[in-house]
């Protein structure tokens, strides 16, 4: 079969706005377009219809829609860190200026676009071959707002 399957995010009036944010904060971000109200449409002249972008290999694309719809936490966009380094750096760009912290590795962005901040480490012990090992390391997350990977591997140790 041909063709990909695009996650379409409806913004009230934001959707450049959040397509330059995200690209800024993914680095490896790229605009693909943008359409704009055409000259003489209903509504003002020169506003973005929809931006498409790049993201870790992944497209998407925004839609200035209006206040009719909200995000919810029933969608969110899980993002594999390699290292705490990457879980904080994550965590703590797309919290900035009005995101908000949830529980085990969630959060909001200030779009209200919820993110899933996940380190590689963290599957690994939960799918640790020992389940006491495993349920050590879930109670632990079950605890976390941001995931903390060295405090993750001391309760899956029993430490």
């Amino acid at each position: 079969m041909a063709g990909s399957i695009t996650p379409f995010l409806w913004y009230d009036n934001q959707a450049e706005e959040a397509m330059h944010f995200y690209i800024d904060v993914f680095k490896d971000g790229e605009v693909l377009g943008v359409n704009r109200l055409p000259e003489g449409a209903p509504g003002i002249d020169g506003n973005v219809i929809t931006a498409s972008f790049r993201l870790r290999n992944q497209t998407f694309t925004a839609l200035n829609g209006g206040p009719m719809f909200k995000f919810t936490e029933a969608v969110s966009f899980f993002v594999d860190c390699k290292d705490q380094e990457e879980v904080d750096y994550f965590w703590n760009r797309l919290t900035s200026d009005g995101g908000e912290e949830s529980q085990c590795g969630w959060l909001k962005d200030k779009f209200g676009l919820s993110w899933q901040i996940t380190p590689t480490r963290l599957m690994e012990l939960l799918g640790d071959p020992d389940p006491e090992r495993a349920g050590r390391a879930m109670q632990a997350m079950l605890k976390m707002q941001k995931i903390n990977i060295a405090e993750l591997e001391a309760a899956a140790d029993g430490k």
